[in-house]
C-alpha cells in the first residue's frame, strides 16, 4: 500500500481496481479513513517500543522482492519521532540482500506482530536510507549503546514513515514466549543450546545446512 500523488485515496491503482472488481470499495474506504495514518500515534509508538522482532519487505529497482526477519532486545527498533524509525544492521551472512535493495529502491514495508500479549499487528510503510553508525549517533546522540560488549552495528537503517496501520487480530495465533535457558551461574543468557546466539559465526548455532542446499550442491544428499 502506498500513497499515489495522482489519487486522493491511499493505496495503489492495482488494489483500487481489485476493490472495484470484488465490490469492496466502501469497506476499503472505511479502513483508509479510520485506520491509515501518515505517522505513528502514541499507541503505535508504545507498541513499537516493546517489540523484539519484525518482518521487513524490500524490492530492488526492477521490483524483485525480498522478505526477511529482524530481531533484538525490546526497543531495538527505535522510534525517533512520529515520522521516523531507525534500527541497527549487524554482521550477517554477507549477502546484504535487504540493504542492497534499499540502496536501489528506498521503499520498505515493516510488519510487527504481537503474538503473545494483544495478538495484533502494525504495518509501517515508508522510505529508507542507509546511515553509518558514526553518522547516526551524531544525528541522534540519545541512541542506546549495544548491550553486547564490543559489538557495533555495521550500519543503521533510517525509515521515514509514510503509512502506519493495524493488522487485525482475527488470524494471529497466540504464542507463548519460552523463558531463556538458565546458565550454570543462574543468569539468563545465550550460553545454552536454547539461548539466543546474537552475532555468532558458529555455523551450527546459525542453523547449519538445515534445508540440505549445500549438501545437495556437493552431491551429498538425494534430490
Amino acid at each position: 500500500m502506498h500513497h499515489d500523488e495522482r489519487a486522493e485515496r491511499p493505496g495503489s491503482h492495482g488494489e483500487h481496481q481489485i476493490q472495484r472488481d470484488v465490490g469492496t470499495v466502501d469497506r476499503a474506504d472505511r479502513f483508509y479513513d479510520e485506520q491509515v495514518l501518515d505517522r505513528l500515534n502514541s499507541r503505535m509508538t508504545e507498541f513499537v517500543a516493546r517489540q523484539e522482532m519484525f518482518f521487513l519487505a524490500t524490492a530492488d529497482r526492477h521490483g524483485e522482492c525480498d522478505s526477511t526477519f529482524r530481531a533484538g532486545p525490546a526497543g531495538f527498533l527505535q522510534v525517533i519521532d512520529a515520522g521516523t524509525l531507525v534500527y541497527p544492521e549487524y554482521r550477517g551472512n554477507g549477502v546484504m540482500a535487504s540493504l542492497g535493495n534499499i540502496r536501489e529502491n528506498p521503499h520498505v514495508g515493516i510488519l510487527m506482530i504481537d503474538f503473545s500479549q494483544d495478538r495484533i499487528g502494525l504495518h509501517v510503510n515508508g522510505r529508507a536510507q542507509l546511515v553509518t553508525d558514526e553518522a547516526m549517533r551524531s544525528k541522534y546522540p540519545g541512541l542506546p549503546v549495544d548491550p553486547v560488549p564490543g559489538r557495533r552495528p555495521q550500519m543503521w537503517v533510517e525509515v521515514e514513515v509514510e503509512e502506519a496501520y493495524i493488522h487485525c487480530s482475527k488470524h494471529i495465533p497466540r504464542l507463548v514466549k519460552a523463558p531463556l535457558r538458565q546458565s550454570v551461574d543462574g543468569t539468563q543468557g545465550a550460553a545454552g543450546e536454547d539461548g539466543q546466539a546474537w552475532g555468532t559465526d558458529d555455523v551450527r548455532r546459525k542453523g547449519g545446512d538445515y534445508f540440505g542446499a549445500a549438501a545437495r550442491r556437493h552431491g551429498l544428499a538425494p534430490r
